[in-house]
């Protein structure tokens, strides 16, 4: 899985970068055919902002979340546990639909 973390009005530290990779790859737990993820961090005025886009096999429209709050780290914590979410229901979908082509193939 390839990450790339890009700053808007941010400098990216290492610790963020760390933290942000961190919290990521356990993305691999849930849904180990992830290809890609873009990380977006940026700051307005008092809020900060992480967007994500996650770019998955099979040709669908990519994963994409955002999430804001007060501190980066909080935001980074949001915007993590919508992936999780939005995967496994990803996840999900694919399982059900190869689990009704194998039921539909099987003979009477």
């Amino acid at each position: 899985m390839q990450v790339t973390l890009t700053g808007k009005q941010i400098d990216i530290t290492p610790p963020l970068n760390d933290y942000v990779r961190s919290k990521l790859l356990r993305m691999e737990r849930y849904f180990d055919q992830v290809m890609m993820i873009n990380v977006i961090l940026r700051v307005d005025k008092l809020n900060h902002y992480a967007e994500a886009n996650i770019s998955v096999p099979g040709g669908g429209k990519p994963i994409f979340a955002e999430a804001n709050a007060h501190d980066m780290y909080a935001a980074i914590d949001v915007l993590a546990d919508k992936l999780y979410r939005q995967v496994v229901r990803y996840k999900e979908k694919l399982q059900d639909v190869h689990r009704s082509e194998v039921v539909a193939l099987a003979p009477p």
